[in-house]
């Protein structure tokens, strides 16, 4: 049901002047989505309340309610409650949502006692975007089929966060885009899995785009064990922690945190590039890092200065501000173009040398091209721990039978064995280790030349190449002599 009626909106808005792509689609369907979860989550509160006989004050006033400007309800003829055919509608609808709903949703970022409530993700959520669908028609139809969808029970809510989740891969994958909004979750859930973050940990993503890594860091620590209370409230409230600097991947990234089940994301809106690494103190830094920065920006001059090592590369930037902002002992999976443990700019030999005398830098894995679909870079996730230098690297390199693309992702069983064998640091075909002593002490070469590997067959020369073409000439242009003397 919750799949069709994703795709029912997404052919209502696909017919408004004011939704031109994927992306809108998304963001505008986060929205409406967001107002009906608040209003599920007001009515699980109430009910909770009442059973304990107290009283329950709601976070939305009775004329911003859901069930009073989106969905009044009347009983149909067989008793059930279907929307009031009165209900706003076409301009008068617009109006009201653009002049009076998102004006007093903005101002709850000014009255929330603090960053960590629902009530300032309200405010925030609606300071940062607008309402898109032009036609109060439109809008009336998207609200109708959002209100036939319920938050109240926890399968309900994993199947939403599930489909949620295909429509930010819909939105990667639907171009220009491409693995900015989404990082694929089997990769995902295989970072975690080696981070191995622990509940009391302190979480943290930097370019934290949809939240796919602490969503799946999340669900990991949440079925890990069972959990009390206060551990339940140290996941809600106290574990997981990001910044993310574009507008609509920080609306869908608080709105998939909800969905997963963490009531007010601890995700800030700001350049994370802008804060100047030097000011971080240890009430600042993390125990685990999980990311994948952006590919191939480039930073400006101001935004470098904050920075040791100046670069124009933003991933180049990220990883000095990972490795700054974790504690002593802390722990980071982090994705990064394959390019970084080869170039020999000075900037990149500076941090490839920081990485391994800062850290234990013991795990690369090698991932093929196509792993990101629509971003056409190869890249390799880094797995280190701050504190001590790197001795040795142990390397995996992920070698596949198929080629990955859109109808043919990346799955978990294609990192089973990279799993199994990191535990280890085993030795394999597609896997082996490097001694820090034995690499290029100018450059710090760490590029994956797998020696395990057999040889693929030598390259033939130019000249071998000309020869066998000219013979195939002379073999063509005897065949057709003698057709034509056939004829």
């Amino acid at each position: 049901m919750f799949e069709q009626t994703f795709k029912n909106i997404d052919d209502i808005l696909h017919k408004d002047a004011g939704c031109g792509s994927e992306l809108d689609y998304v963001e505008q369907t986060s929205w409406v989505l967001f107002l009906k979860y608040l209003d599920d989550l007001e009515r699980d509160r109430a009910t909770a309340a009442e059973l304990t006989g107290k009283t329950y004050t709601t976070i939305i006033d009775k004329e911003f309610q859901w069930n009073n400007w989106a969905a009044p309800k009347i009983t149909n003829g067989n008793g059930a409650l279907k929307i009031d055919h009165n209900a706003l509608t076409g301009d008068d609808l617009t109006d009201f949502v653009n002049n009076k709903l998102f004006p007093y949703l903005k101002k709850f970022k000014l009255s929330a006692e603090s960053a960590d409530t629902i009530e300032y993700k309200i405010g925030e959520i609606f300071s940062e975007l607008k309402n898109r669908i032009q036609s109060g028609y439109n809008l009336r139809e998207v609200i109708n089929r959002i209100d036939e969808l319920r938050f109240r029970t926890h399968a309900e809510k994993h199947e939403m966060s599930h489909l949620y989740e295909d429509k930010i891969k819909n939105m990667g994958n639907a171009g220009r885009n491409g693995g900015e909004y989404y990082t694929p979750r089997p990769l995902i859930t295989t970072i975690v899995k080696v981070v191995a973050p622990k509940i009391g940990d302190k979480i943290y993503d930097g370019a934290v785009g949809s939240a796919g890594f602490l969503c799946e860091a999340f669900d990991y620590l949440k079925n890990s064990k069972s959990l009390s209370t206060k551990e339940t409230e140290m996941l809600q409230k106290h574990s997981f922690y990001g910044k993310e600097k574009k507008s609509l991947a920080y609306i869908i990234g608080i709105m998939n945190m909800i969905l997963h089940g963490i009531e007010a994301p601890n995700i800030i809106h700001t350049n994370t590039l802008a804060e100047n690494i030097a000011d971080i103190q240890e009430k600042d830094r993390y125990d685990v890092v999980l990311a994948n920065p952006p590919f191939g920006g480039k930073e400006r001059a101001e935004v470098q200065q904050n920075f040791p090592i100046k670069t124009g590369e933003t991933a180049s930037l990220f990883l000095q501000h990972f490795i700054k902002i974790l504690k002593a002992g802390g722990k980071a999976g982090v994705v990064i173009k394959n390019t970084f443990l080869s170039n020999t700019d000075n900037a990149t030999v500076a941090i490839r040398k920081t990485l391994l005398e800062n850290c234990n830098l013991h795990t690369v894995l090698d991932l093929p091209g196509g792993t990101f679909t629509g971003a056409g870079v190869k890249t390799v996730v880094l797995f280190f721990e701050k504190g001590k230098a790197t001795q040795k690297v142990w390397f995996y390199q992920l070698n596949l039978d198929r080629n990955l693309g859109k109808t043919n992702p990346l799955n978990e069983n294609d990192l089973a064995e990279f799993i199994e064998l990191q535990k280890t640091f085993a030795d394999s075909e597609n896997s082996w280790t490097v001694n820090v002593k034995d690499i290029d002490q100018n450059t710090f070469d760490l590029s994956v030349k797998n020696p395990n590997k057999k040889e693929e067959a030598a390259l033939r020369q130019p000249q071998a190449i000309l020869e066998e073409m000219k013979a195939l000439d002379e073999e063509s242009a005897e065949i057709l002599n003698s057709i034509l003397e056939l004829i």
